[in-house]
């Protein structure tokens, strides 16, 4: 018998929407569900671990991996490399595991392309001011990041139109509970379709 794979749910969203939370507390709900590690060329902030929150590499690595196709997306995002490895996406579907991706729109729809059943999910901030808020409460980046990144999310939030799901995250609880909803629904209509597709090809 032929293994069902893996659903791909991709996560998008401006900095400081909170889809790093969210998908933290999805993972605490739900059993098997994977994470594809990306890589990147940026430092470690004091509190991630390589392996666990990305692949950090040099940016001579990371550019000599595009060159070897390694990528399915990358994209630079303020001077730093993000990408998401072909082989370690694949590995984890062919097994059928359930696989969560944290990308930006771009990288979205590069993947919505090649895997056509990709569910694609949204978190938006309940405002600017409260995305703003976030931000600097992080303690992480200058004042000028900050700022940048803020005109980049007024940019870009206009591609939450294209996407299947739209989470608001004014409160986690309730995100992450809706979040769950979507992630279940699309396994239950996955197991329910997929007999019923195997048949008809079988005929």
């Amino acid at each position: 018998m032929t293994m069902m794979k893996g659903n791909i749910f991709i996560f998008s969203g401006p900095s400081g929407a909170g889809k790093s939370t969210v998908i933290k507390g999805l993972k605490k709900r739900i059993t098997g569900l994977g994470y594809s590690i990306s890589h990147t060329s940026r430092p470690p902030r004091h509190n991630e671990t390589n392996g666990v929150d990305y692949h950090f590499v040099d940016e001579d690595t990371f550019r000599r991996m595009i060159d070897q196709g390694a990528f399915i997306e990358w994209a630079n995002v303020y001077g730093n490399l993000y990408g998401t490895s072909i082989r370690s996406l694949e590995n984890r579907t062919e097994k059928g595991m359930d696989v969560v991706l944290d990308i930006d729109h771009h990288g979205a729809k590069n993947i919505k392309g090649l895997f056509p059943e990709s569910v694609l999910i949204y978190i938006l901030p309940p405002s600017i001011e409260i995305l703003e808020q976030r931000l600097r409460s992080r303690d992480t980046d200058d004042s000028d990041v900050i700022d940048g990144r803020i005109k980049e999310a007024v940019n870009n939030l206009k591609n939450c139109e294209w996407y299947d799901y739209l989470i608001i995250n004014d409160n986690l609880e309730k995100a992450v509970s809706e979040t769950k909803a979507v992630v279940l629904s699309s396994r239950c209509r996955r197991s329910r379709m997929y007999p019923f597709v195997k048949e008809m090809l079988e005929i």
